[in-house]
């Protein structure tokens, strides 16, 4: 479909079908999180591996459980296993939280309910008490998968992988992701600007949304419009990273020629341009082996697309299937027609009273404008051709928060 104006559906499968799953790689468990596992994990013993106490007091045989005294044989402490004689009748071991309870011991009564003179100690009992003891596994058994391949682990799978004692996991290499902002318009924030020019955005907002996204971003100087400034930019990016992502350049005007650069590195298009709306100029091709997405120029234009293809494209480098996380939501004031496009429009989603989720669209749709953006938390999805609509009417949200 090279030359073809693309729905988004066909142009993320044309993403899709190009990205295969990068190499893995070794990283310690306090590396790990934010990686995506290669491989599946499963403990290799249970956990706890041992009965153990819940809390502090001594340990006894039910069936011995009476107001006469017992005697006190011993003690265990976490870390430090009951080493006296075996239990027997009205005997009782001082046991401290998460030391192994004794063979035979399947009562600890709670030190509140101990009193205690030299090796004899009398015990108050309920009338149905509690073992507090912890069963042998009853956090994961041995062989148990803890966590599947493909999921990004987080702070609470890293602790649950530590807990089965894993000291390094196998995952998905980040993908290393180039950014070339172009354009004679744009300067480095920080650095001086002409009242005619304008700070680079754009490839800022891209870089943090893929390391929110699980890659590696590489900002690359800004370039002029010019063919050979951008061609040079691009081949040494491409010898070092998996994925190019091209901002500005790419609509039709005398001045966006970064397909003519690419095309100086025998660079291939498979989506030509999409029939979305903000982001029409948005293409996506390979160079010397590598994915190049190319952005529109324009903030909210290309942040937009980002979410939508180079979020998922990352994710099918790491393995792993991008939620789009849509959901249905209660539109709170009027949108216009979408017309022949899809439409993407940012907006400001929050739970109403009825716990229904509730969206705003953002009063100022321009894609120049970053504030909105920066505002927003979602977007609306409007199909091609839906018509207008209403408050009080059903529509499509995509988070723009979520990774």
């Amino acid at each position: 479909m090279a030359g073809a104006e693309h729905t988004v559906a066909a142009a993320r499968a044309q993403v899709l079908a190009a990205a295969t799953p990068l190499a893995c790689e070794s990283v310690a468990i306090e590396a790990a999180s934010g990686r995506t596992l290669a491989e599946a994990v499963s403990a290799t013993r249970a956990q706890p591996p041992f009965r153990s106490a819940a809390m502090d007091g001594y340990g006894i045989r039910a069936a011995d459980a009476g107001p006469e005294a017992f005697t006190v044989l011993g003690e265990a402490a976490a870390g430090r296993a009951y080493a006296g004689e075996r239990m027997r009748a009205r005997g009782a071991v001082r046991i401290f939280t998460g030391a192994a309870v004794p063979e035979g011991v399947d009562l600890v009564v709670p030190q509140e309910r101990a009193r205690r003179q030299g090796d004899q100690v009398w015990l108050s009992l309920a009338a149905q008490p509690r073992s507090n003891i912890r069963e042998t596994g009853i956090d994961f058994g041995a062989g148990e998968v803890l966590a599947h391949r493909g999921v990004r682990l987080n702070a609470r799978h890293v602790a649950l992988l530590a807990a089965a004692g894993r000291g390094a996991v196998s995952v998905m290499r980040r993908p290393r992701v180039a950014l070339l902002a172009t354009g004679d318009e744009l300067v480095q924030p920080g650095a001086p600007a002409s009242v005619h020019q304008i700070f680079d955005s754009v490839s800022f907002g891209v870089g943090a949304s893929i390391a929110d996204w699980g890659g590696e971003a590489l900002r690359l100087a800004i370039r002029p419009d010019s063919e050979a400034a951008i061609a040079a930019a691009a081949a040494d990016a491409l010898q070092r990273t998996d994925v190019l992502v091209v901002i500005g350049g790419a609509s039709v005007g005398d001045y966006d020629v970064v397909k003519r650069s690419l095309g100086r590195l025998g660079s291939s298009v498979a989506v030509e341009s999409i029939a979305i709306r903000p982001g029409k100029p948005t293409w996506f091709g390979q160079a010397a082996g590598k994915h190049v997405l190319g952005l529109p120029g324009n903030p909210a234009a290309a942040l937009v697309c980002a979410h939508l293809f180079l979020r998922p494209l990352l994710a099918a480098l790491l393995g792993r299937v991008a939620d789009e996380a849509l959901v249905s939501a209660v539109l709170e004031g009027e949108v216009a027609a979408s017309g022949p496009n899809e439409c993407y429009l940012r907006a400001v989603a929050v739970p109403g009273e009825d716990a229904r989720l509730r969206v705003r669209p953002c009063d100022n749709q321009d894609t120049s404008l970053v504030s909105v953006f920066a505002a927003a938390n979602a977007l609306i999805r409007r199909p091609a051709g839906a018509p207008a609509a209403r408050s009080g009417a059903p529509v499509e949200v995509l988070w723009l928060d979520r990774t």
